[in-house]
């Protein structure tokens, strides 16, 4: 009974994944380059991250764990500010291994007290359905492997272009992020085999629009701010808002709690180890009827941001009274 609720759990959650079709991540301060082009260049340092999370621990096989690579650096260019950014996506879930990466330029320029950045992005998807093992229950009501032409069969590797935008202000106590991802609204065509004929099943990507913005509070004690943040996430279809809400200490040390309506809490924290390194950690307890059956997400991040800039030579001046 147990390994049944398991399979239908599953199939539901892979449903709802690919009718929502995004990534889910609690740290999600740390992942604006990879759902805003805009984003790119609007801190004056280069930046590289990497967040690593395990969804519904303990659940069984099949469950989502995903790496997400980031990278974005400003840059001059005819006396004019810009940035660019990578963002790489690694899901492996169910018999799914899919791969999303994605360039991204912003122009920036300045408004009022912050900076406001126009960006662009592009990039590609590709799922690869790997050597999938359906397992179909005996009895009556189910239809033997073969028999649904809506079922994928065999290894599939498909590509699409996949298009993005954004804009990104931030000053030095705030940020305001709208953007959108899947512009062309691409579809992946599968290959399918059933007993009577061969034919395709599609899945056509579905346009997302993202607020971000968050804020940093000096508290009367000048070595701790609140810094509450939010994400409102949607498809037209399905939405999903985080609240989060962190306390740091000194700029160094970081702790506090975020809501997902409807569906998590998560608790998370980190820490400034070195100077520009940082590694933060998140841990989610399901709210939904999964709670009985696995034992939260973990999420891990690693983030460093450094400054280049070409040191100026020093410049020696001889005196006429030394000569």
């Amino acid at each position: 009974m147990k390994r049944f609720l398991q399979v239908f759990c599953l199939l539901t959650i892979i449903t709802n994944l690919n009718a929502q079709q995004e990534r889910q991540v609690s740290q999600f301060m740390f992942d604006q380059i990879s759902i805003n082009p805009g984003y790119a260049g609007s801190y004056d340092m280069i930046t590289a991250s990497a967040i690593l999370r395990q969804q519904w621990f303990g659940f069984g096989d099949g469950t989502p764990r995903d790496l997400i690579l980031n990278l974005d650096a400003p840059f001059k260019l005819f006396k004019r500010s810009h940035g660019v950014g990578l963002s790489i996506f690694s899901d492996n879930l169910g018999f799914n291994e899919d791969i999303n990466l994605s360039l991204s330029y912003a122009y920036q320029f300045n408004v009022g007290d912050g900076k406001l950045g126009v960006g662009l992005g592009a990039g590609f998807l590709n799922r690869k359905l790997v050597d999938p093992e359906w397992v179909i229950p005996d009895g009556a009501g189910h239809v033997p492997f073969g028999s649904d032409a809506s079922i994928p069969s065999g290894k599939q590797n498909e590509f699409v272009v996949d298009m993005s935008a954004g804009i990104f202000y931030k000053t030095d106590e705030l940020y305001v992020g709208i953007s959108s991802t899947h512009l062309l609204e691409d579809e992946f065509i599968y290959e399918t085999v059933s007993t009577s004929t061969a034919s395709s099943t599609n899945d056509q990507m579905v346009r997302h629009y993202y607020l971000t913005a968050g804020y940093n509070l000096q508290l009367s004690n000048p070595a701790f701010e609140f810094m509450p943040a939010v994400l409102i996430e949607s498809d037209g279809a399905t939405s999903r808002i985080d609240l989060n809400s962190v306390f740091r200490y000194n700029k160094k040390i970081w702790a506090g709690v975020s809501y997902r309506v409807g569906a998590a809490v998560v608790g998370m924290a980190g820490l400034e180890i070195l100077n520009g390194v940082k590694i933060g950690y998140a841990y989610d307890f399901e709210t939904t009827d999964l709670i009985s059956h696995q034992s939260g997400s973990h999420e891990i991040m690693v983030s460093y941001a450094f400054k280049v800039g070409v040191e100026k030579a020093s410049q020696k001046y001889r005196s006429i009274r030394f000569l």
